[in-house]
């Protein structure tokens, strides 16, 4: 009885090692792929202006990057994430431009677009030449295991002017109010103290010590309620280092800590931005 059970033991762990290596032989691994070639139908310059701004502007295109594994080509989704930034950043530059494309092998930007990336997100100079630069990364599922770049290409850009994304104050002046601020919510402001400094046509900055986690709004006008510039969505839900603006909008949240900052006011971009200092 003892030898039958033991013949049995061992034929069981035969099996077990036979799947187990079955197993093994079956398992998929990744194989890699092929870098993306970018390419675009211009190749030094890509000229914009207001008049073509609803015109194409360039179109980049790119190869598949054939994902392989063990059982062959790869037959997911492949995510593209396209990016722009100013040459020599290495593509470290936080402000870069991303734009993720799923499935596609080509992109075309229209001028406005393009424009908008370069002065609202890259927050590069108008009627200036910029030297710019684009690459593709790509991806399946997200995953850094899986993530390939294309080659880059490199253009010269000059950005035209557009409307500011929030109207100027029609007065040229700007006040701050509101109970993190020295003056409190009354209303005239302690002036010049808690009046803002025009930089630009579109660019006012005020240094001020503020009460942490308090409230502020802007006015275009001291000691009138009737026009007041604050933040896009509801009150105090802002990102207190600074967001999105629009005339009429809620109370803006200060950050947490008290001090002395920074405050900036950029009406072209449409953001308020405030930096301790």
């Amino acid at each position: 009885m003892k030898k039958t059970i033991k013949y049995f033991m061992f034929a069981l762990m035969a099996i077990g090692a036979m799947t187990s290596c079955k197993k093994d032989e079956n398992k998929i691994t990744f194989n890699g792929g092929t870098s993306p070639v970018l390419s675009a139908n211009l190749t030094t310059t890509i000229p914009l202006s207001y008049v073509n701004k609803d015109n194409p502007a360039v179109t980049f295109s790119w190869t598949n990057p054939n994902y392989q594994f063990t059982t062959g080509l790869s037959s997911q989704n492949v995510t593209y994430i396209w990016e722009l930034d100013t040459t020599g950043a290495n593509f470290s530059n936080s402000k870069k431009k991303q734009l993720s494309i799923s499935g596609d092998l080509s992109k075309t930007l229209l001028q406005s677009e393009l424009n908008d990336f370069m002065l609202n997100q890259l927050e590069l100079a108008v009627g200036i030449p910029h030297n710019i630069e684009a690459r593709i990364k790509c991806t399946i599922g997200g995953s850094a295991k899986t993530e390939l770049i294309s080659n880059v290409l490199k253009f010269t850009v000059t950005p035209y002017a557009i409307p500011p994304k929030v109207q100027v104050p029609v007065s040229g002046r700007l006040f701050m109010v509101g109970n993190a601020t020295p003056g409190g919510w009354n209303n005239p402001v302690p002036a010049p103290a808690q009046e803002f400094t025009q930089v630009s046509p579109t660019l006012y900055e005020l240094t001020l010590p503020l009460v942490g986690g308090n409230s502020y709004l802007f006015l275009p006008v001291n000691g009138s309620w009737d026009v007041k510039y604050g933040f896009e969505g509801g009150n105090n839900q802002n990102d207190p280092n600074g967001d999105n603006l629009k005339i009429q909008g809620g109370d803006m949240k200060a950050p947490g800590a008290s001090g002395t900052y920074k405050i900036q006011v950029n009406f072209q971009q449409g953001k308020f931005k405030l930096t301790l200092l």
